[in-house]
C-alpha cells in the first residue's frame, strides 16, 4: 500500500524527476558564477580572505534558515534538533560549511569557473574512497573504480602537466583548495549517513547551515574584513546564493524520498555541465569552456559520475 501511495506522488513520476534534478543542478552549477559575480558586487579583492568569509557567512546562514523553513512548511510542523544531535550538527557545520567552504570560496578567487566546476565534482569519487577505505560503509566494486579511475583522469586533464605546477598555472590557493573543499565534502558525505539514523537529514543541514555560516562570519567580523550591501543587486545575489544551497538541498531530499537512490543519485552527473556551461554564459567563459581540454576533462568526470551511480546488477 505505501508503494502504491509513493508511486502517485507527482515527484515519483520520472519525467518529474528529471525536470527537478535538472533544476537542483542548475541551481548548484550557478553557485561558481554567483560567488564570482559576489566578489565583484561587494568589491572583494583576491587575497581578502577574511571579507570573503563573511560572505560566505551570510551566505550559509541565510541558506540554513531558508532549509529549516522549507523543511517545517513540508512537514507541516517547526522542525527543531534533539539535545543529543547538538554534537551531529556541530560536527557537519564544520566540516561541511567551515573547512569545505573556506577553501571553496578561496579557490575561486583563484581560479575560473569552469576549472573550478569541473575539479569540484571530484567529490563523488573522493566521496566513495572515504566510504570505502576510511568509513567502511561500502564495498569497493569494479565499477566503482573504474568510475572513480575515469573520473580522476578527467581532473588530471584540466589541470593540465606536471609543468603547469611549477609555471603557476595550477596554484595552491586556486585548484588545491578547490580539491582539499572536496576532501570536506567526501567526508561530511559520509558523516551525513551515520548522522541521519540519529536526526532527520534536513534538520542536521539547516542547522550545521547556520552555526558554520556563524563562525565563518565572525571569524571574518574578527579578522576586520569587511561586507558592505552598496547596492539592491548586493542584496539579490546573497538571497540567491542562500536559495541555491536550501532550494536544491530541499528537492533533492523529496526526489530521495520517493524514488530509489540510484535513479536520482546517477542525474548529478550534470551538476558539473551546469557549472562549465554557467560559468561561460555569465562569467564570460566560452573560449576555457568550451576548449579541446576543458570538454575533454568534463565527459571524463561526467563518465566517472555515471558509472559509479550506474546499478551493477553483476558482482565484482
Amino acid at each position: 500500500m505505501n508503494n502504491t501511495n509513493e508511486k502517485k506522488n507527482i515527484f515519483a513520476y520520472f519525467p518529474v524527476v528529471v525536470v527537478t534534478a535538472i533544476f537542483c543542478c542548475i541551481l548548484w552549477g550557478s553557485a561558481t558564477p554567483a560567488i564570482k559575480i559576489a566578489y565583484k558586487l561587494f568589491n572583494i579583492g583576491v587575497d581578502d580572505v577574511n571579507s570573503r568569509l563573511m560572505l560566505a557567512g551570510v551566505r550559509f546562514m541565510i541558506a540554513g534558515i531558508m532549509t529549516i523553513l522549507f523543511g517545517s512548511i513540508i512537514s507541516k510542523k517547526f522542525l527543531f534538533p534533539k539535545k543529543a544531535s547538538a554534537k551531529y550538527i556541530l560536527i557537519l557545520s564544520l566540516l561541511q560549511t567551515v573547512g569545505q567552504y573556506y577553501f571553496f570560496f578561496m579557490a575561486l578567487a583563484h581560479t575560473s569557473g569552469v576549472r573550478g566546476s569541473v575539479i569540484n565534482a571530484s567529490g563523488n569519487f573522493f566521496a566513495i574512497l572515504f566510504a570505502v577505505y576510511i568509513f567502511r560503509t561500502e564495498k569497493m566494486t569494479l565499477r566503482k573504480i573504474t568510475g572513480c579511475i575515469v573520473g580522476f583522469i578527467g581532473i588530471l586533464v584540466i589541470l593540465g602537466t606536471g609543468s603547469n605546477f611549477f609555471s603557476g598555472t595550477v596554484t595552491l590557493k586556486g585548484e588545491g583548495a578547490m580539491l582539499i573543499a572536496t576532501l570536506f565534502y567526501a567526508a561530511s558525505g559520509c558523516c551525513i549517513k551515520f548522522f541521519s539514523k540519529h536526526e532527520n537529514p534536513v534538520v542536521l543541514s539547516g542547522y550545521q547551515f547556520v552555526i558554520g555560516g556563524f563562525i565563518l562570519y565572525i571569524i571574518g567580523l574578527l579578522m576586520d574584513g569587511t561586507l558592505i550591501f552598496s547596492s539592491v543587486s548586493c542584496y539579490t545575489n546573497m538571497i540567491y546564493m542562500g536559495f541555491i544551497s536550501a532550494g536544491a538541498y530541499t528537492l533533492w531530499g523529496i526526489l530521495l524520498k520517493y524514488n530509489p537512490v540510484s535513479r536520482v543519485s546517477i542525474l548529478g552527473f550534470m551538476n558539473p555541465i551546469m557549472g562549465v556551461l554557467l560559468s561561460a554564459l555569465f562569467l564570460g567563459e566560452n573560449r576555457e569552456a568550451f576548449s579541446l581540454k576543458s570538454l575533454l576533462a568534463l565527459i571524463l568526470v561526467v563518465l566517472g559520475i555515471i558509472i559509479v551511480n550506474t546499478q551493477n546488477n553483476i558482482k565484482n
